[in-house]
């Protein structure tokens, strides 16, 4: 059974006109079987058609096609589709587009357990053998790891958080990514490094 506040706000999305998927954490926690309260969502609806039917909604980040709000003591994130054009400071993409292809969205993601998406169908979405993966219990990148966690270093503290959490093993080619570029970290704002490490502990 999906869940819920899922199936709620896919209706919603629906009766104007958008699709409404699962994704991230939510998909790959409701195919293992285990329990979350932070809601990933993603949708082909821009903030501003969202604001038509979401107005209470926190539209702090929505030139980045985020919106957020909470419902029932759960936190609720809901993103557009959307293509990243190249990183240039090892945190941000230079450039964002809105796009209605959840296949194109799926591969700005950073590992294939979290590029799962799931419709009020419950048909699953898969591009990059998420799904093998987790049933493997492997973390791996989706492209080039190499690229990956130059695009982005803190991933690679994401890498291992999941791995830790989850009780999964890390991919061959993620991890030896991961060891030759583990001194990019030093290169980051202490106080990213301190968020990272202290979502570790939830």
């Amino acid at each position: 059974m999906l869940p819920k506040l899922f199936l709620k706000y896919a209706k919603l999305f629906k009766e104007h006109g958008h699709e409404l998927y699962m994704v991230g954490g939510s998909a790959r926690d409701y195919l293992l079987g285990l329990s979350f309260t932070d809601y990933d969502f993603v949708s082909d609806a821009t903030p501003e058609q969202e604001k038509e039917f979401l107005p209470n909604a926190s539209y702090t980040f929505a030139k980045f096609g985020s919106i957020t709000f909470h419902e029932e003591g759960n936190e609720i994130d809901i993103t557009t589709f959307r293509e990243e054009g190249d990183y240039n400071d090892r945190r941000h993409p230079k450039s964002i587009r809105f796009i209605s292809d959840p296949e194109k969205d799926s591969i700005r993601r950073d590992f294939t357990i979290n590029a799962i998406y799931i419709n009020q169908e419950g048909r699953v979405f898969d591009f990059h053998g998420g799904e093998a993966d987790l049933k493997a219990g492997l973390i791996r990148f989706i492209g080039d790891p190499v690229k990956r966690i130059q695009e982005d270093p803190p991933r690679i503290l994401r890498a291992e958080r999941f791995a830790a959490k989850l009780g999964f093993k890390i991919e061959e080619n993620t991890k030896k990514a991961i060891e030759e570029n583990r001194g990019l970290l030093k290169l980051l704002n202490p106080e990213k490094i301190k968020m990272e490490r202290q979502k570790e502990a939830k």
